[in-house]
């Protein structure tokens, strides 16, 4: 097996209501890529959210109660707890510049994936501007692979994907947000390993772990290189979601 990994070049600072399959498309034709069954671009999340718009100004936001007693205890900006709070289902944990959330969406994790990094609009270089995630990742993923799948004849996937901690481990790490055509989970309870031995637990998260391999190619700061095409998945693609990632709150040890 050989799994190829290819960032895209030529894509612009993304703005709101830019057509992000057209772009991704010309981006795929600069990389002299053509695209084929199987292929998957994984996707950053960041851009998807600005073409959708989920830019916000700090400055508009108004915060209650709860986010002024949440910031004495973090040392954030109340503005910014606010909105971490109207993006998330409840709180998890709290402590000195960390408050870590159990997003809208299911997953645990800080600040509500809500970042400041590489969010600047040229529209308004003066106003603090933060990044929410997509309101539905699998629904943007499902939209550009519909797209991209029509104008290329192909069958492809299409990941979103974001940094997160972990429970057990210091360093963020590259996980999957959203994804259409491609697997989440592969359960490989029931299969034989080298000796005969049959698996009894084994379901990997392969979504994560080219969400992991996409972002280590992607770079967290000034690389400029959003999304990565994907050759050499070692499975049939499939429809996924984003909830078949997710632990249910009753099985997290964690919590």
């Amino acid at each position: 097996m050989s799994l190829v990994l290819t960032p895209l070049p030529a894509i612009p600072i993304i703005q709101k209501g830019d057509d992000l399959a057209e772009i991704l498309e010309v981006a795929i034709s600069a990389a002299g890529i053509t695209l084929e069954d199987g292929d998957i671009l994984a996707i950053a999340q960041k851009i998807v959210s600005k073409a959708e718009g989920r830019q916000v100004r700090l400055r508009d936001i108004v915060p209650g109660p709860r986010a002024h007693e949440l910031a004495r205890q973090t040392q954030k900006d109340a503005r910014l707890i606010e909105l971490i709070l109207s993006e998330s289902q409840r709180v998890v944990r709290v402590g000195p510049g960390t408050i870590i959330v159990q997003h809208r969406l299911g997953f645990v994790c800080a600040n509500a994936g809500i970042d400041h990094s590489n969010v600047m609009e040229r529209s308004a270089p003066e106003a603090e501007m933060v990044l929410l995630l997509p309101e539905d990742p699998d629904r943007s993923a499902d939209r550009l692979r519909l797209r991209l799948c029509a104008r290329s004849g192909r069958t492809i996937g299409i990941m979103i994907i974001d940094s997160h901690g972990r429970a057990w481990r210091l360093g963020t790490v590259g996980v999957c947000i959203g994804l259409s055509g491609v697997p989440a989970l592969i359960d490989e309870r029931g299969w034989k390993d080298l000796f005969g031995y049959t698996l009894r637990s084994t379901v990997v998260g392969v979504a994560d772990e080219l969400a992991a391999a996409a972002s280590l190619v992607m770079g967290q700061a000034a690389e400029g290189t959003p999304a990565i095409h994907i050759k050499g998945f070692p499975y049939p693609l499939r429809d996924g979601r984003l909830q078949d990632l997710i632990r249910p709150r009753e099985e997290d040890l964690f919590q």
